[in-house]
């Protein structure tokens, strides 16, 4: 695969990639908004500014691009999911070597994922290390046709709203918005609703497996994506039909923002905002409708290499990049609004995941944990007492 012609091949599909955003005359001379499409398709609506930092970002790309070439031709093409194996003839020591040469790599591929994937090598990395690979490999090669061929024609609740959310999924999109990426999209969302009858469909998940069939390019490859994530990757019970999974994560947001942006907290709470405002679609989009489309995959980098705890590194990452704005308002609305701007305008994906794990810190996945027990136990209490309530008034 990584011979010298498709080297070659690639580097010239690399390179169509990244055309530079040109400016026009008329931009040049005046800050105005101007429109372009992104790596992905979608159009974007920027200033000047926007623009020149989009230029930034994709040369850094190209430069982690070489990295990783780099990288696939001294350690073989799938190095990432093996250690480095010294030859018997460097003698004792042989097991201690593969561990630390495991560790290293771990470390390296780390910081590589951090400063993120290129995007040619993105659907290969991503369905090796989030472990869609493994999974499809336990099931018969046709499964997912096998699933298509049992929902055909089929109506159930999950079938109907999908397929009312299907033309307000990404509308205006080259692609995502045509008749066929309808169909592509409704067969990935239907197959996987009947895969998992406890998910079968929430709204939010439309635009997740549709950028995933975006960066995927194949639907089974977007359809096994969509289920490590949603059984893997993420918390049980994001997507089921109480929601509880989601409102136990913005509860767990909370008590982090209180201790990584105690001012932030404060000020909020004197002013009655509650993070779910905002926090609801981050979490359940995993900011694919908040974010430009590819600092949103930037996050997702790192997400299914290292966990569900990165949507809190990057959510607390944007109430600290605005602090000293928001720490001037003095209405709901007014945050809502800086938030909105900012995160549809960040289009420097190392800037905010710089203050995502820098400056926000490092939070281990225990202590993760050990809080969302904790709030779990507050929200099934809270969901049993809402259920009797509604027994209650419906036997009146």
């Amino acid at each position: 695969m990584f011979g010298p012609q498709s080297k070659r091949d690639i580097a010239l599909e690399w390179q169509a990639q990244f055309p530079m955003l040109r400016q026009s005359i008329h931009a040049r001379r005046a800050n105005l908004v101007v429109k372009f499409q992104d790596l992905y398709g979608f159009t974007v609506e920027g200033n000047v500014d926007d623009v020149n930092v989009l230029n930034e970002v994709r040369e850094k790309v190209r430069q982690q691009g070489r990295v990783w070439w780099a990288l696939e031709a001294s350690k073989g093409a799938n190095w990432y999911l093996k250690p480095q194996v010294p030859s018997i003839s460097e003698g004792i020591g042989l097991k201690s070597s593969l561990k630390f040469s495991g560790f290293v790599n771990a470390i390296t591929l780390k910081k590589l994922i951090r400063k993120g994937i290129p995007p040619v090598l993105r659907p290969k990395v991503w369905f090796s290390l989030s472990g869609a690979a493994k999974k499809k490999s336990t099931v018969p090669e046709s499964y997912y046709n096998d699933l298509l061929k049992a929902v055909e024609g089929m109506d159930t609740p999950a079938t109907r709203q999908i397929d009312h959310d299907l033309p307000r999924t990404f509308p205006g999109h080259p692609w995502l918005d045509t008749v066929e990426g309808h169909a592509a999209l409704r067969r990935v969302l239907v197959a996987y609703s009947f895969r998992d009858s406890d998910v079968g469909y929430c709204q939010g998940l439309n635009y997740v497996a549709a950028l995933l069939l975006l960066v995927m390019k194949t639907e089974e490859d977007a359809f096994w994506m969509l289920a490590v994530l949603l059984e893997n990757v993420l918390v049980n019970d994001c997507y089921t039909n109480n929601l509880s999974g989601c409102h136990v994560e913005q509860r767990v947001f909370k008590d982090l923002l209180a201790k990584k942006c105690p001012r932030i907290a404060s000020h909020l709470e004197a002013l009655g905002f509650n993070v779910s405002l905002v926090a609801t679609e981050w979490f359940l989009c995993l900011f694919s409708k908040s974010l430009p489309s590819e600092t949103t995959l930037r996050v997702w980098d790192v997400l299914f290499y290292e966990g569900a705890k990165v949507l809190f590194h990057v959510a607390l990452a944007i109430f600290k990049m605005n602090e000293n704005e928001l720490l001037l308002t003095h209405q709901v609305g007014d945050i809502i609004s800086i938030l909105q701007r900012t995160t549809h305008h960040l289009f420097d994906p190392d800037e905010l995941l710089t203050v995502a794990f820098d400056e926000i810190g490092f939070m281990t996945t225990n202590t993760i944990s050990k809080q969302r027990k904790k709030q779990e136990t507050e929200v099934m209490k809270e969901l049993d007492l809402r259920l009797r309530r509604l027994n209650s008034l419906n036997e009146k």
